[in-house]
């Protein structure tokens, strides 16, 4: 590298991590491959109208225009119901709305038009899908559609003082906030080696959790290889859209072990100002572009990158308030890609992979953060119709020894259908919570029932296929164990966010009667148990992550768990607390606030341990006046393990 003192690693970037396994980019391009996978098309049912009625296979002779059965039968061959199907499905595509706003430079089709073009593809969806980069959105900063990743670069890494501006000014002496380094960002080769590191990272660590972007196309359309060769793909010659760079730079400098990055942290108290800078660039950059308010593929993607790139906590102004998830969201609706037949004329099989995987993350995404953070959820269950990920078991094994295997498509599909049935249940609750009636009265007792019946048969149908493995391997690789721990925790912080709620909000008996008063201890009671044993099992998770170092690289997946399942270890006085607050101490190395949630966490656990359990209301019924009443099991590597003790790198670890 230019300098002469930042050698690369042989991955290609400069985090590194002792014991840490990353996946190579081969590995890489499978995961995004593996996440838009795509259920295979359904087959066209074309039998005749007698067959259909009497539920047999419909097979038609060589010759005859009767089908088999009508011939042996006698019976007259009509296929009234397929052309009905038929003409109903036409229908529904011809009343597709035709103006949705892009940025392309294809003109907004007529209300006169024709919806359906002569190779059956409606005008609208070619302009949405079409070029993003025609030019028509204003520049910011000099920064447009038509310019270089170069010039890109020059902007993005200006002199902090350049923040209101996005222009450079006096540079080499307003670097100095940004560490002894920042300096050098004024060479151009520089600015090029380092995006590239910060691009590496992003693919190592980002894209491993959120796949979605093809690594291989990115790398060679970002065309900042100066001593390689550029892959030779299909779109190669289509720039890159300037927000879409920005975000996972952004992204990139939040992980990176960058000599410069070390530097400014180690200046600045932990925290990168350059870091924090390019998030706050990224975010601008996208509002100029239109990035929030024109449907487009590009858009689709930066907006579901940019949320969990800025601080998690709703109490800060630059905190999560759902607006780059909404904006993803209603940028998916404008494409209509909850409508299963506007998908099925999206042709490239690239495209059309990415923006379902894009929808189902932005679905679960909308469900679960609804829950969390007292929001009314943006989708219903009956706004897509869109199949979710399916895989036949009998697909052949593949040829291609790079491709994933169909047991490793199985294993993400079978994750996916998981968390899709936990969505749909957080989606309920937090409809129910959002209501001002439930803030009045409280929650339904038939309504909490009901929770309690849901999450216990999710628990019996998916926890064993999705959640941490009985046995723990020694070699457990990065994406392994943050994915399982992932899904397990996001299980189990549902019950402690439901004792959340009944605490704030109480159970509503309309009947008064004492059966039903008894009904509604039973229902706090088996929601403290399995909240506490909930917390417990976030506790040894996080335990595990943090021992090896993993939470400093996610990105904002296990944080609500740990705060949520800390908060209530505090209160109850549980020494397990201090796990998830050692765990939100190593987030904050990405994630800046969760070193104020520890804190509160530790406050609230020294005023318990001198007052006893505290801090409840609607649940203090449920709570036991000394917490080591509870006799819950203690969580630890040994019980999440089946007492093997192993964990990442052969070292036991008890929590």
């Amino acid at each position: 590298m230019q300098n002469g003192d930042h050698v690369r690693n042989d991955n290609g970037h400069s985090f590194s991590h002792p014991g840490l396994i990353l996946p190579t980019q081969s590995v890489q391009n499978q995961i995004h491959e593996l996440a838009k996978t795509l259920p295979p098309p359904r087959k066209q049912n074309t039998a005749c109208d007698a067959c259909r009625s009497r539920k047999v296979k419909c097979n038609r002779l060589p010759g005859e225009e009767k089908r088999q059965h009508c011939l042996s039968k006698n019976y007259p061959c009509t296929h009234f119901v397929q052309q009905a199907t038929s003409e109903k499905k036409r229908s529904a595509a011809a009343r597709r709305p035709r103006n949705i706003s892009t940025s392309s430079s294809t003109s907004p089709v007529s209300a006169s038009s024709s919806p359906i073009s002569e190779h059956n593809t409606p005008p609208w969806l070619k302009a949405t899908f079409g070029p993003w980069n025609s030019g028509r959105l204003q520049s910011y900063g000099g920064i447009n559609m038509q310019s270089t990743t170069p010039t890109l670069l020059h902007h993005l890494f200006a002199a902090p003082e350049s923040d209101s501006t996005f222009t450079f000014k006096s540079r080499s002496p307003s670097y100095a906030t940004w560490g002894e380094m920042a300096s050098k960002l004024e060479d151009e080769a520089f600015r090029a080696e380092f995006a590239l590191d910060l691009v590496e990272v992003y693919f190592q660590i980002v894209h491993t959790r959120l796949p979605l972007l093809n690594p291989l196309q990115f790398r060679a359309r970002l065309n900042l290889q100066a001593t390689q060769q550029r892959p030779v793909i299909a779109k190669q010659d289509e720039p890159l859209h300037p927000a879409l760079i920005a975000t996972v730079l952004a992204w990139g400098a939040k992980f990176s072990e960058h000599p410069l990055l070390v530097a400014d942290r180690e200046r600045n108290g932990g925290q990168s100002l350059l870091a924090k800078a390019l998030i706050n660039r990224t975010r601008e950059l996208a509002e100029s572009l239109k990035v929030h308010r024109i449907p487009n593929p590009n858009h689709v993607v930066i907006s579901l990158l940019i949320e969990p790139l800025q601080c998690q906590d709703p109490r800060h102004d630059n905190g999560f308030h759902g607006f780059w998830l909404t904006s993803g969201i209603r940028n998916l609706l404008g494409l209509q890609i909850n409508h299963k037949s506007v998908m099925g004329l999206i042709k490239d099989p690239e495209a059309r992979g990415t923006m379902i995987f894009a929808w189902w993350m932005a679905c679960l995404s909308d469900a679960f953060s609804s829950f969390y953070y007292r929001r009314k959820p943006m989708l219903d269950d009956d706004d897509y119709d869109i199949d979710f990920y399916t895989a036949d078991q009998n697909t052949q094994e593949t040829t291609d020894p790079t491709a994933p295997s169909p047991r490793e498509q199985l294993e993400f599909l079978g994750y996916y259908r998981a968390a899709h049935a936990l969505a749909r249940i957080s989606r309920t609750i937090a409809r129910q919570l959002w209501r001002p009636s439930t803030d009045q009265d409280g929650i339904p007792l038939d309504s909490v029932l009901s929770y309690i019946s849901d999450l216990s048969k999710w628990r019996d149908a998916h926890l064993s296929k999705v959640g941490v493995p009985p046995n723990l391997e020694a070699n457990w690789d990065f994406v392994s164990a943050v994915s399982a721990c992932a899904s397990d925790a996001q299980y189990h912080v549902t019950w402690v966010a439901l004792f959340f709620a009944m605490d704030e909000f109480g159970i509503r008996d309309d009947a008064f009667t004492p059966s039903n008063i008894n009904q509604v201890e039973t229902a706090k009671r088996k929601v403290m148990e399995e909240a506490l044993q909930a917390s417990l099992r976030i506790a040894a998770l996080a335990g595990v992550l943090t021992s090896n170092g993993y939470l400093k690289l996610d990105p904002a997946v296990m944080h609500v768990s740990c705060i949520n399942a800390g908060n209530l270890l505090a209160r109850l006085g549980r020494p397990e607390v201090f796990q998830c607050i050692k765990a939100l101490e190593q987030y904050s190395y990405a994630y800046e606030e969760t070193k104020e949630h520890a804190q509160e966490i530790s406050r609230e656990y020294e005023l318990a341990l001198l007052k006893g359990p505290n801090n409840f209301q609607e649940m203090a019924s449920a709570i036991n006046p000394s917490s080591r009443a509870f006799h819950a099991e203690t969580m630890s590597i040994d019980a999440l393990t089946n007492g093997n003790g192993k964990h990442h790198g052969n070292t036991y670890m008890s929590i």
